[in-house]
């Protein structure tokens, strides 16, 4: 019991952790730079993670292997999209607000799980994946846009492996757990949305 009280704990402290993904835009520039970009930041690892645990959910449930690399490959070009939109200086309305909101609405489309068509959840993923690439565009202005935004698609990508890896593992115990995992990410990112 101890152990389950401290494990939440710790869990609770992550959530309530600040967001360090958005560092000072003269850092930026590099392969590296992109690679570590995501990893630095809750948000951004939750919603990756979460769309490869939510593709090999919606693979495994239906039989349907397509949505296993639809859905991330939505997620990757639109980032890209977004990416190049922020360079370029569009500007985007509600950016942070909308980089948490799809770590809630991600974790409860998981938890739940949603029914829905590969293509439909293609779609979802992809208009949050805008918002997350044009975060990254917007800061990092226009030197070494090239290298860095390799590196943090890049970064991106494995994160969704490693979601898509854990999703399929768990689904042969059990697929609750992804669902338990749907439900956490998204209590952690209303801790990150109020914290």
């Amino acid at each position: 019991m101890l152990r389950r009280l401290s494990l939440s704990a710790a869990i609770i402290a992550a959530g309530a952790a600040p967001a360090f993904a958005h560092l000072d835009p003269l850092a930026h520039g590099s392969f590296m730079a992109g690679v570590s970009h995501p990893l630095f930041g809750l948000d951004h690892i939750l919603a990756m993670l979460t769309v490869g645990l939510w593709a090999a959910q919606l693979s495994d449930r239906d039989g349907n292997r397509k949505a296993l690399w639809l859905v991330p490959l939505a997620f990757v070009a639109t980032m890209a999209v977004g990416f190049a939109a922020g360079t370029a200086g569009v500007s985007l309305p509600f950016v942070e607000p909308a980089i948490l909101a799809s770590v809630i609405a991600l974790g409860l489309l998981l938890a739940i799980p949603a029914r829905l068509p590969a293509a439909a959840c293609a779609a979802i993923v992809g208009v949050f994946a805008l918002f997350h690439g044009h975060a990254h565009g917007s800061e990092l202005g226009s030197a070494g846009a090239l290298q860095f935004s390799l590196g943090f698609l890049a970064a991106t990508v494995l994160l969704h492996c490693a979601g898509i890896a854990i999703g399929l593992g768990l689904s042969g115990f059990s697929p609750s757990l992804s669902r338990l995992l749907g439900a956490m990410t998204a209590l952690l990112g209303l801790s990150l949305a109020f914290g």
